[in-house]
């Protein structure tokens, strides 16, 4: 018999960017949803504020002082949300019996565990960790097939891209497709000289034109790595060869991804730059409900623009490609190495060029293996990550000391 209860859904990264947009959409339709845990890294007091107002049965963190910090605010509040830390504990939460809906929205390699853990478990898996499939992508995928989870992307682009393909979808070819066209703004230095790229602060590069995200992917989308990145998760979520994808330069950000049919066909997936609206997309699936985003005016806009994005400006978008082409755990060392990079730049240790002289160097100097399970992806980003910090003090003088990935949820 259908259940009419509301469908418990746990929010891995519930404190960052994707994780505010999800419990404004699921405060639209309390009859619809309910939050059954939420994790965070160190956000301790919007943490709070979140089980205040939404009252899950689990709230997560990393590190047991925080943890207690966290028990002592719920017992002066009366609040009945049990508190657990630690990775095992995010793994838990993500795969436990009664939850329905997992929203995977911890930033970079500290996703991989749990976000498996979900699809394990055989979970309705909304991804916006693309860096668990960048990492781990065939043992991903496999996992996936074995266990019967149902994976939504919530990229924009990769929610555009699955809106404008059948469903369901049995690959390119059979769905009469020529090519993905995956569309990026470009972020705020499109147009900016490149002789001044060297001066960029963290300021300016997590200062998108469209978009209101968290520093790290900000830095990506400056470098246009979050681009390369999705590249990389559009492989393996539509079973596409690097050749079956092109990347479109969009500075307005309203086109979010096309697919071109073997009849000329190009569909679109358009609408106002806000994360709410492929959230939404992705938890109601198949139906569709309100996600408290404007409709797009077209009128209004007036125009969009299209450009190919200059490799010159934008040197990580080739390495993606790189290492998309080699396999094995090419991508899995361009992702480590990107983190190490990125995490140096805000701190001041290297220039905004410098991330992609680091990242080709490491890639250049770090043998492929095969990934035949998560040890062996462990592994190589962990190695991958410690000659990134090697690499950084060879080429400016900088003391590592980057985070490990166990510390990186948002």
């Amino acid at each position: 018999m259908y259940s009419t209860l509301p469908q418990p859904v746990c929010v891995l990264g519930s404190t960052g960017s994707i994780g505010v947009s999800t419990l404004d959409v699921l405060a639209r339709h309390p009859q619809k949803y309910s939050v059954y845990a939420l994790t965070a890294r160190d956000r301790i007091e919007q943490l709070a504020q979140q089980c205040r107002r939404f009252s899950p049965r689990y709230a997560v963190v990393l590190d047991d002082d925080k943890a207690a910090q966290l028990r002592l605010a719920f017992q002066a509040d009366n609040l009945a949300t049990e508190v657990l830390s630690g990775v095992d504990a995010l793994c838990r939460v993500a795969s436990d019996d009664a939850v329905a809906i997992v929203m995977a929205a911890i930033v970079g390699a500290a996703g991989l565990q749990p976000t498996m853990a979900a699809v394990r478990a055989g979970k309705k898996v909304l991804l916006a960790n693309k860096e668990s499939l960048v990492m781990a992508g065939p043992l991903f995928m496999a996992a996936l097939e074995e266990s019967g989870a149902q994976l939504l992307p919530i990229d924009s682009e990769h929610n555009a891209i699955f809106q404008c393909l059948p469903y369901p979808f049995d690959g390119l070819g059979g769905a009469g497709v020529e090519r993905i066209l995956l569309t990026g703004s470009g972020g705020p230095f499109r147009t900016t000289d490149l002789a001044a790229l060297d001066s960029v602060t963290p300021e300016q590069a997590c200062r998108h034109p469209n978009w209101s995200m968290g520093r790290k992917i900000s830095v990506d989308s400056a470098t246009m790595m979050n681009k390369g990145l999705e590249f990389i998760e559009a492989c393996y979520l539509f079973h596409a060869t690097p050749a079956e994808i092109q990347v479109v330069v969009h500075p307005q950000s309203i086109v979010h991804s096309m697919v071109q049919y073997r009849d000329g066909s190009l569909l679109a997936q358009m609408g106002n730059p806000d994360m709410r609206t492929p959230i939404a997309h992705a938890l109601a699936f198949p139906e569709r409900i309100d996600s408290g985003v404007a409709a797009l005016d077209l009128i209004a806009q007036g125009h969009l623009d299209f450009e190919a994005p200059d490799e010159s400006r934008f040197p990580c978008l080739k390495l993606a490609r790189e290492a998309m082409e080699a396999g094995g755990s090419a991508p899995t060392t361009l992702n480590a190495a990107n983190e190490i990079a990125v995490d140096a730049f805000l701190a001041g240790e290297l220039p905004f060029t410098g991330i992609a002289r680091l990242i080709e160097k490491v890639m250049k100097t770090t043998q492929v293996v095969e990934l035949t399970d998560l040890d062996a992806v462990e592994l190589a980003d962990q190695s991958a990550r410690k000659r990134a910090v090697e690499v950084l003090a060879e080429l400016y003088g900088a003391h590592g000391g980057a985070p490990s990935p166990q510390t990186r949820s948002k």
